[in-house]
């Protein structure tokens, strides 16, 4: 990261400055945690399990890939192919958003991945994903309250083997876009990290308490009782 010039700030930490800045004056709107990480991460699990536990204060918001690739859309490593697929889910995932959001006004939304994750699958670097479609990294972060970043099994070597049959993600890859994914979302204020661990039960349960306090947190501020 380079310098900006403000106060000795680096870049990354003038963008989470200005977030955090901008989150707090927003005060009672609509609340939108993303649930993200690498392939492999559980953090699909975590979210089925969250909306189970807490029930109607939540509602989870589907991984738009998963419904494009599983609803037929083909899927093309090379490009034209892999710029229109990356195309549609940004789309997919943005008014899959506001739908719920319109639908179910009064809670808080706990996203399966959020707009930003398409830059790291993007083929080129992810500023040329974020001006292809017309915004930017900061833009995308500031749709979101919280992130809660689940990192996938293939960084500590384990396998990510999972009930997605779209997934398709060796784990060589799947740990290069962890990576990538880090790098992205690490830049948002309220950002949690859920590290790997070979036991699946307690990587959970630590995510689980993650949520659970994040959600305490925004509905604290937006003044609504537990």
């Amino acid at each position: 990261m380079s310098d900006n010039g403000q106060g000795g700030k680096t870049e990354g930490e003038a963008t989470r400055s200005r977030l955090r800045r901008e989150l707090a004056a927003q005060g009672n709107h609509r609340c939108r945690i993303v649930v993200t990480g690498g392939p492999g991460g559980g953090k699909t699990t975590a979210a089925d399990l969250f909306r189970r536990e807490i029930g109607e204060r939540v509602v989870v918001v589907p991984e738009a890939a998963t419904l494009i690739f599983s609803g037929g859309f083909p899927r093309c490593a090379k490009p034209p192919g892999s710029l229109a697929a990356q195309h549609a889910i940004f789309h997919v995932q943005r008014n899959l958003e506001d739908v719920q959001s319109s639908q179910y006004p009064d809670r808080i939304l706990l996203c399966d991945r959020g707009t930003v994750d398409g830059a790291a699958y993007w083929p080129g670097e992810p500023e040329e994903f974020f001006a292809e479609l017309g915004t930017t990294l900061e833009r995308e972060l500031g749709r979101y309250d919280g992130v809660i970043f689940f990192e996938s099994a293939a960084v500590g070597g384990m396998g990510i083997e999972g009930g997605n049959p779209v997934r398709n993600e060796s784990m060589e890859q799947a740990a290069v876009l962890d990576g990538k994914l880090h790098a992205l979302w690490e830049h948002h204020p309220r950002f949690v990290v859920v590290r790997h661990n070979r036991s699946f039960f307690k990587k959970i349960s630590f995510g689980l308490a993650e949520l659970e306090a994040m959600v305490a947190e925004l509905d604290a501020r937006r003044g609504v009782k537990g």
